[in-house]
């Protein structure tokens, strides 16, 4: 059943005020003297210590908590290549989590430019506004030179989530997922469905686990990606195999681990069947999946399956990533978000599983309790320790890979997230009370 009607969603982006967000100001403007420090002429104060010192506009601008929701609509959600203007709302829903989740700012940037340099030139130039750059729903491949090109030029984090966020959270769902079937990592078997920046980022991520190259089969639009094909660009070729596979089917059996970031109902019960013991189902394609999760387990009940869908189990949801790599990346000023930090996460997600889910998730989520298992084997989304488990294990990695310019005290720096998160949901609830709207 839907949870909602069309009007509805309308209804919610445009009554009252238009739109999701807007900019509200964190400093007292109610005297002639709050106005003269605000602006002119006390301003002038701080822009000179910044140009005496450009660390400080880290002190005396949001700078420090500012992320760039960079986008230009060439491959948005399910929906595709439909403009930086259609994708606006996606990237005002993108700063209510950043600020829900990791009480992260969020200015959304909206490109009308499909130039990959171009949208390089102007993300670099935005550099002293922000503390960190995450780039959204830009298509592959373009969006692999976009990110390496900015992670190399710019000294603050840049983040292509559609990649990144899906990796760390099936990655974290693996970790426990080996754990449980008793499988090794250097013998998986996987056969990922999809060839872009999601299903990239993730093989990616998983090779760095130990899974061996030779056993990934990869597949796009026109079948199994093996060294007989030509025009296969650099980031698919890296996935050329000397075996070829005649079919998905054909490379399924046998498999340890299916990834899917492609299309609905290309895999069938009869090819789940033909898997190896306990297999590994990450079916994520977006809203339907390749394969239904009553299907996978009729076909297979030892099965370990997580979808995109939060209507069943183990749902691979990016919100579980972003706002706290962010969180820690920012807070430890790293410079960077490198392959240990998203490592980190991962590690911290798999982690939090292992703990008891507290009454309050079981009960936002219409259970009686979640324990790890096959059915729980990545954190639920409103679980509120996410941002102390993920955002302190980013800034350790980041501190420990000599990528933070500012050193924390891990133990003081949970505690500092804890009330941090608390604050920032009271604001919200207090903003909401004051304006009269109903969420």
């Amino acid at each position: 059943m839907a949870l909602f009607t069309k009007q509805e969603a309308l209804d919610y982006h445009s009554e009252g005020r238009p739109g999701k967000v807007e900019v509200v100001p964190v400093k007292p403007c109610s005297t002639q003297k709050h106005l003269s420090m605000a602006y002119s002429p006390g301003v002038a104060e701080s822009c000179m210590a910044i140009h005496e010192d450009k660390e400080l506009s880290y002190k005396y601008t949001g700078r420090g908590n500012l992320v760039g929701v960079v986008s230009n609509g060439t491959a948005v959600l399910g929906l595709g290549n439909i403009g930086a203007a259609a994708g606006k709302p996606v990237m005002e829903g993108k700063g209510v989590l950043f600020k829900v989740f990791g009480d992260v700012d969020v200015y959304d940037i909206n490109l009308d430019a499909s130039d990959p340099d171009k949208i390089i030139e102007i993300v670099k130039a935005l550099e002293p506004t922000f503390g960190g750059i995450n780039l959204e729903d830009i298509k592959a491949p373009e969006c692999f030179y976009i990110e390496e090109t900015l992670k190399k030029e710019m000294n603050i984090p840049v983040f292509h989530d559609d990649q990144h966020g899906t990796a760390i959270v099936t990655a974290a769902g693996m970790m426990n997922a080996l754990e449980i079937s008793g499988k090794k990592v250097e013998d998986m078997r996987v056969v990922v469905s999809g060839a872009g920046a999601g299903a990239i980022a993730c093989t990616n991520l998983y090779k760095g686990m130990g899974v061996k190259p030779e056993n990934i089969a990869m597949f796009d639009s026109r079948g199994h990606i093996n060294k007989s094909r030509e025009n296969l660009t650099p980031t698919k070729l890296a996935y050329a195999t000397d075996k070829e596979y005649g079919s998905l089917a054909e490379a399924l059996v046998g498999a340890d681990c299916f990834l899917g970031l492609s299309v609905k109902d290309i895999v069938s019960k009869e090819m789940v069947k033909s898997m190896a013991d306990n297999p590994i189902i990450f079916a994520c394609a977006n809203p339907d999946p390749e394969i239904t999760y009553n299907d996978a387990k009729e076909a297979r009940p030892d099965a370990i399956m997580g979808t995109g869908r939060s209507d069943y189990p183990n749902q691979v949801n990016n919100v579980l990533g972003f706002p706290f790599i962010f969180r820690g990346a920012l807070d430890c000023r790293a410079t960077a978000i490198n392959e240990e930090m998203k490592l980190a996460a991962a590690k911290a997600l798999a982690a939090l599983a292992k703990e008891p889910a507290p009454e309050y998730v079981c009960k936002a989520y219409g259970v009686d309790k979640l324990e790890f298992g096959i059915d729980y084997i990545i954190p639920k989304a409103l679980d509120l320790r996410l941002i102390e488990f993920v955002s302190v294990a980013v800034a350790k990695a980041a501190m420990d890979t000599g990528v933070a310019r500012k050193k924390l005290d891990l133990d003081a720096y949970r505690v500092e997230l804890r009330e941090r998160l608390g604050a920032s949901k009271k604001r919200v609830s207090d903003f909401i009370a004051t304006y009269n709207l109903d969420f």
